[in-house]
């Protein structure tokens, strides 16, 4: 088990457990601000598992009965809704980042840099 410890944030990451990865991605997810959005990999990369962004996404993937994980500030690494057609319809992703102010066109989250949030920016690393 590692114990990894963000600021104010510790989680405890037994790598070969899905679970309790899900979980610390989860516990990320849920510091992201309202009119904000972050990448898959930029999670992973905040977790000390760079090469985990698929993770992150099936992370997402099955958050969606969890009424606290805001999945839709999740995107891919140039801003696009890869993970729209998880959500129960596939504009509720776009809907959701609109009513926090956030333009979508195509598909594609506009000025995605200004609305960028890097958790290792944002929360420091260890």
């Amino acid at each position: 088990m590692i114990k990894a410890t963000f600021g104010w944030l510790f989680l405890y990451l037994p790598m070969t457990q899905n679970k309790d990865f899900f979980a610390a991605v989860y516990q990320v997810v849920q510091l992201i601000p309202k009119g904000r959005v972050t990448s898959y990999g930029a999670i992973a990369n905040y977790l000390g598992a760079k090469q985990a962004a698929r993770m992150v996404g099936w992370a997402m993937n099955a958050s969606h009965v969890l009424p606290d994980v805001p999945a839709h500030r999740v995107v891919n690494r140039i801003g696009l809704l890869s993970g729209k057609n998880h959500f129960e319809h596939p504009e509720q992703m776009q809907n959701l980042l609109a009513s926090e102010g956030i333009s979508v066109v195509n598909d594609q989250i506009q000025d995605f840099e200004k609305v960028f949030w890097d958790p290792s920016i944002e929360l420091g690393l260890p």
